[in-house]
Protein backbone atom coordinates (compact mmCIF):
# COMPACT_ATOMS: atom_id res chain seq x y z
CA UNK A 1 0.00 0.00 0.00
CA UNK A 2 1.38 3.60 -0.87
CA UNK A 3 1.94 6.32 1.46
CA UNK A 4 -1.59 7.91 -0.15
CA UNK A 5 -3.60 4.73 0.28
CA UNK A 6 -2.14 4.05 3.59
CA UNK A 7 -4.93 5.66 6.56
CA UNK A 8 -7.23 6.85 3.43
CA UNK A 9 -10.60 7.51 4.49
CA UNK A 10 -13.13 6.12 3.08
CA UNK A 11 -17.39 6.31 3.43
CA UNK A 12 -19.40 3.73 3.01
CA UNK A 13 -23.22 4.96 2.20
CA UNK A 14 -25.09 1.17 2.05
CA UNK A 15 -28.34 0.13 3.64
CA UNK A 16 -27.79 -3.05 3.96
CA UNK A 17 -25.73 -3.92 7.67
CA UNK A 18 -24.44 -6.99 6.74
CA UNK A 19 -22.96 -5.44 3.54
CA UNK A 20 -21.52 -2.51 6.16
CA UNK A 21 -19.96 -4.58 8.43
CA UNK A 22 -18.39 -6.70 5.81
CA UNK A 23 -16.90 -3.87 3.90
CA UNK A 24 -15.47 -2.05 6.95
CA UNK A 25 -14.06 -5.15 9.02
CA UNK A 26 -11.69 -6.19 5.62
CA UNK A 27 -10.98 -2.77 4.96
CA UNK A 28 -10.04 -1.86 8.33
CA UNK A 29 -7.90 -4.60 8.24
CA UNK A 30 -6.21 -3.18 4.76
CA UNK A 31 -5.82 -0.13 7.01
CA UNK A 32 -8.78 2.18 5.69
CA UNK A 33 -10.29 4.12 7.92
CA UNK A 34 -13.96 3.50 7.57
CA UNK A 35 -16.91 5.50 7.82
CA UNK A 36 -20.37 4.50 7.66
CA UNK A 37 -24.15 6.02 6.36
CA UNK A 38 -27.19 4.00 6.47
CA UNK A 39 -29.50 6.19 3.81
CA UNK A 40 -28.33 9.07 1.49
CA UNK A 41 -29.22 11.89 3.26
CA UNK A 42 -26.98 10.73 5.84
CA UNK A 43 -24.18 9.78 3.27
CA UNK A 44 -24.50 13.63 1.69
CA UNK A 45 -24.56 14.85 5.26
CA UNK A 46 -21.40 12.90 6.42
CA UNK A 47 -19.60 13.82 3.07
CA UNK A 48 -19.70 16.76 3.85
CA UNK A 49 -18.89 16.99 7.49
CA UNK A 50 -15.67 14.32 7.07
CA UNK A 51 -14.40 14.92 3.39
CA UNK A 52 -13.20 11.08 3.07
CA UNK A 53 -10.83 10.18 0.44
CA UNK A 54 -13.06 8.17 -1.22
CA UNK A 55 -16.84 7.11 -1.20
CA UNK A 56 -18.43 3.55 -1.38
CA UNK A 57 -22.44 4.02 -2.77
CA UNK A 58 -24.89 1.89 -3.01
CA UNK A 59 -27.45 2.79 -6.04
CA UNK A 60 -30.47 1.23 -3.48
CA UNK A 61 -31.31 3.41 -1.13
CA UNK A 62 -34.33 3.78 1.19
CA UNK A 63 -34.71 7.49 1.30
CA UNK A 64 -32.75 8.83 -1.91
CA UNK A 65 -31.44 6.84 -5.04
CA UNK A 66 -28.09 6.52 -5.08
CA UNK A 67 -27.94 8.78 -8.47
CA UNK A 68 -29.44 11.37 -6.26
CA UNK A 69 -26.94 11.01 -3.36
CA UNK A 70 -23.96 11.32 -6.18
CA UNK A 71 -25.03 14.15 -8.21
CA UNK A 72 -25.67 16.19 -4.93
CA UNK A 73 -22.03 15.06 -3.87
CA UNK A 74 -20.82 16.27 -7.35
CA UNK A 75 -22.00 19.96 -6.73
CA UNK A 76 -19.52 20.64 -4.44
CA UNK A 77 -17.27 17.83 -4.87
CA UNK A 78 -14.95 15.79 -6.83
CA UNK A 79 -14.07 12.47 -4.43
CA UNK A 80 -13.96 9.84 -5.89
CA UNK A 81 -17.00 7.35 -6.02
CA UNK A 82 -17.19 3.71 -6.36
CA UNK A 83 -20.61 2.52 -7.22
CA UNK A 84 -21.83 -0.56 -5.73
CA UNK A 85 -25.09 -1.54 -7.33
CA UNK A 86 -27.51 -5.09 -7.91
CA UNK A 87 -28.29 -3.50 -11.46
CA UNK A 88 -26.69 -5.73 -14.18
CA UNK A 89 -28.04 -2.98 -16.79
CA UNK A 90 -25.19 -1.86 -18.90
CA UNK A 91 -27.75 1.82 -18.65
CA UNK A 92 -27.40 2.00 -14.84
CA UNK A 93 -23.73 1.68 -15.27
CA UNK A 94 -23.43 4.27 -17.90
CA UNK A 95 -26.14 6.67 -15.70
CA UNK A 96 -23.62 5.98 -13.05
CA UNK A 97 -20.25 6.51 -14.89
CA UNK A 98 -21.96 9.92 -16.77
CA UNK A 99 -23.28 11.44 -13.49
CA UNK A 100 -19.83 11.31 -12.13
CA UNK A 101 -18.88 7.98 -10.84
CA UNK A 102 -15.17 6.84 -10.89
CA UNK A 103 -16.43 3.36 -10.85
CA UNK A 104 -18.45 0.47 -10.22
CA UNK A 105 -18.92 -3.17 -8.83
CA UNK A 106 -22.21 -5.31 -9.37
CA UNK A 107 -23.23 -6.92 -6.33
CA UNK A 108 -22.71 -9.82 -5.32
CA UNK A 109 -18.80 -8.68 -5.62
CA UNK A 110 -16.02 -10.37 -4.47
CA UNK A 111 -13.54 -7.99 -2.04
CA UNK A 112 -10.41 -8.51 -3.57
CA UNK A 113 -12.06 -6.81 -6.77
CA UNK A 114 -13.33 -3.68 -4.53
CA UNK A 115 -9.87 -3.20 -2.88
CA UNK A 116 -8.36 -3.06 -6.34
CA UNK A 117 -10.58 -0.47 -7.98
CA UNK A 118 -10.25 1.30 -4.55
CA UNK A 119 -6.77 1.95 -4.56
CA UNK A 120 -6.55 2.68 -8.56
CA UNK A 121 -9.07 5.65 -7.99
CA UNK A 122 -6.68 6.90 -4.37
CA UNK A 123 -3.91 6.66 -6.62
CA UNK A 124 -5.49 8.11 -9.68
CA UNK A 125 -6.67 11.20 -7.34
CA UNK A 126 -3.10 11.42 -6.03
CA UNK A 127 -2.00 11.98 -9.26
CA UNK A 128 -1.13 16.04 -9.99
CA UNK A 129 -3.91 17.03 -12.72
CA UNK A 130 -0.94 18.80 -14.58
CA UNK A 131 0.93 15.59 -14.59
CA UNK A 132 3.82 16.11 -17.48
CA UNK A 133 4.94 12.78 -17.82
CA UNK A 134 2.63 9.59 -17.69
CA UNK A 135 4.53 6.34 -17.46
CA UNK A 136 2.15 3.04 -17.70
CA UNK A 137 4.51 0.11 -18.01
CA UNK A 138 6.52 0.27 -20.92
CA UNK A 139 3.96 2.81 -22.21
CA UNK A 140 4.91 6.31 -22.13
CA UNK A 141 3.21 9.84 -22.62
CA UNK A 142 4.57 12.99 -22.66
CA UNK A 143 1.71 15.47 -22.08
CA UNK A 144 3.27 18.38 -22.91
CA UNK A 145 4.62 17.62 -26.40
CA UNK A 146 2.06 15.16 -27.20
CA UNK A 147 4.54 12.48 -27.53
CA UNK A 148 4.12 8.74 -27.52
CA UNK A 149 6.69 6.46 -26.36
CA UNK A 150 6.38 2.41 -26.05
CA UNK A 151 9.70 0.33 -25.28
CA UNK A 152 11.77 3.07 -25.84
CA UNK A 153 10.51 3.88 -29.61
CA UNK A 154 8.29 6.59 -30.79
CA UNK A 155 4.89 5.87 -31.66
CA UNK A 156 2.98 7.81 -34.08
CA UNK A 157 -0.61 8.75 -33.70
CA UNK A 158 -2.62 11.57 -35.62
CA UNK A 159 -4.52 13.91 -33.25
CA UNK A 160 -7.38 12.32 -33.07
CA UNK A 161 -5.59 9.07 -31.72
CA UNK A 162 -3.46 10.78 -29.21
CA UNK A 163 -6.54 12.75 -27.72
CA UNK A 164 -8.10 9.72 -27.10
CA UNK A 165 -5.08 7.14 -25.61
CA UNK A 166 -4.44 10.88 -23.44
CA UNK A 167 -8.24 10.29 -22.02
CA UNK A 168 -8.05 6.52 -21.55
CA UNK A 169 -4.18 6.41 -20.19
CA UNK A 170 -5.30 9.56 -17.58
CA UNK A 171 -7.83 7.84 -15.95
CA UNK A 172 -5.80 4.35 -15.87
CA UNK A 173 -7.77 1.96 -14.26
CA UNK A 174 -11.59 3.19 -14.40
CA UNK A 175 -14.27 2.89 -17.00
CA UNK A 176 -14.49 5.91 -19.67
CA UNK A 177 -17.96 5.58 -21.40
CA UNK A 178 -18.53 5.72 -24.35
CA UNK A 179 -20.60 9.28 -24.48
CA UNK A 180 -17.60 10.86 -22.32
CA UNK A 181 -14.99 10.00 -24.91
CA UNK A 182 -17.07 11.26 -27.72
CA UNK A 183 -18.24 14.51 -26.58
CA UNK A 184 -14.27 14.84 -25.14
CA UNK A 185 -12.50 14.04 -28.55
CA UNK A 186 -15.77 15.15 -30.83
CA UNK A 187 -17.60 17.60 -28.64
CA UNK A 188 -21.11 18.22 -29.70
CA UNK A 189 -24.24 16.62 -28.82
CA UNK A 190 -24.65 15.07 -32.12
CA UNK A 191 -21.92 12.59 -31.76
CA UNK A 192 -22.99 10.80 -29.02
CA UNK A 193 -24.84 7.83 -31.27
CA UNK A 194 -21.70 8.00 -33.74
CA UNK A 195 -20.01 5.12 -31.75
CA UNK A 196 -18.46 3.56 -35.19
CA UNK A 197 -16.26 6.29 -34.99
CA UNK A 198 -15.15 5.81 -31.50
CA UNK A 199 -14.36 2.13 -32.43
CA UNK A 200 -12.59 2.69 -35.40
CA UNK A 201 -10.24 4.63 -33.32
CA UNK A 202 -9.79 2.29 -30.89
CA UNK A 203 -8.70 -0.08 -33.47
CA UNK A 204 -6.09 1.90 -35.06
CA UNK A 205 -4.89 2.74 -31.50
CA UNK A 206 -4.39 -0.98 -30.20
CA UNK A 207 -2.84 -2.11 -33.59
CA UNK A 208 -0.04 0.26 -32.93
CA UNK A 209 -0.06 -0.56 -29.12
CA UNK A 210 -0.48 -3.81 -28.24
CA UNK A 211 1.43 -6.96 -29.50
CA UNK A 212 -1.71 -8.86 -30.54
CA UNK A 213 -4.68 -6.45 -31.18
CA UNK A 214 -6.97 -9.32 -30.83
CA UNK A 215 -5.75 -10.06 -27.26
CA UNK A 216 -5.92 -5.97 -26.11
CA UNK A 217 -3.59 -5.59 -22.67
CA UNK A 218 -3.54 -1.99 -22.45
CA UNK A 219 -7.19 -0.69 -24.09
CA UNK A 220 -9.80 -2.97 -22.52
CA UNK A 221 -13.89 -3.52 -23.61
CA UNK A 222 -16.15 -2.86 -20.81
CA UNK A 223 -18.68 -4.12 -23.45
CA UNK A 224 -22.06 -2.07 -24.26
CA UNK A 225 -19.98 0.56 -22.03
CA UNK A 226 -17.26 2.31 -22.53
CA UNK A 227 -13.41 1.27 -22.18
CA UNK A 228 -10.95 0.87 -19.23
CA UNK A 229 -6.95 1.30 -20.04
CA UNK A 230 -5.05 -1.10 -17.46
CA UNK A 231 -3.08 0.27 -15.30
CA UNK A 232 0.77 -0.89 -14.85
CA UNK A 233 1.59 0.69 -11.87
Amino acid sequence: MTMNEHGARILIVDDEPQIRKLLKVTLQAHQFDIHEASTGEEGVRQASMIVPDLIVLDLGLPDLSGMDVLSRIRDWSSVPVIVLTAKDREEDKIAALDSGADDYVTKPFGMGELIARIRVALRHVAKSANEPLLQIGKLTIDLAQRIVELNGERVKLTPTEYDLLKILASNAGKVVTQRQLLQQVWGGQHHEADSHYLRVYIGHLRKKLEEDSTRPKFIITEPGIGYRFLSRE
